[in-house]
């Protein structure tokens, strides 16, 4: 049973950071794509960030140069660097499995994923 459990959400200001991270349990790291999804109140999911097993990246527009995705596969941790942070960032991260299609990382289209997990709040306050 795959079970994927994120931590470090918190509350930051404008132009804050925060570091998101995703532990993986009865899943190891193979040649599928994981990444991050994040959804505010009334909003639809919206994929923010992916990454494949040779480490090639994607991100949405909206995030592009302030995210950084990275995996340590030794850990089967996946992580979320976010800087410069603005109060549209707002919502409730979601660490998330590709397991075998690949299209999230191609996409970014969540319905894709496979598994994710309970998800982490992030607030960010002008």
């Amino acid at each position: 049973q795959v079970q994927l459990v994120e931590s470090g959400g918190g509350s930051v200001q404008a132009g804050g950071s925060l570091r998101l991270s995703c532990a993986a349990y009865g899943y190891t790291y193979s040649s599928d794509c994981m990444g991050w999804f994040r959804q505010a109140p009334g909003k639809e999911r919206e994929g923010v960030a992916a990454i494949d097993s040779d480490g090639s990246t994607n991100y949405a527009g909206s995030v592009k140069g302030r995210f950084t995705i990275s995996q340590d596969i030794a850990k089967n941790t996946l992580y979320l660097q976010m800087n410069s942070l603005k109060p549209e960032d707002t919502a409730m991260y979601y660490c998330a499995l590709d397991w075998g299609s690949g299209g999230y990382c191609n996409t970014l289209d969540s319905s894709t994923l496979s598994y994710w997990g309970q998800g982490t709040q992030v607030t960010v306050s002008s």
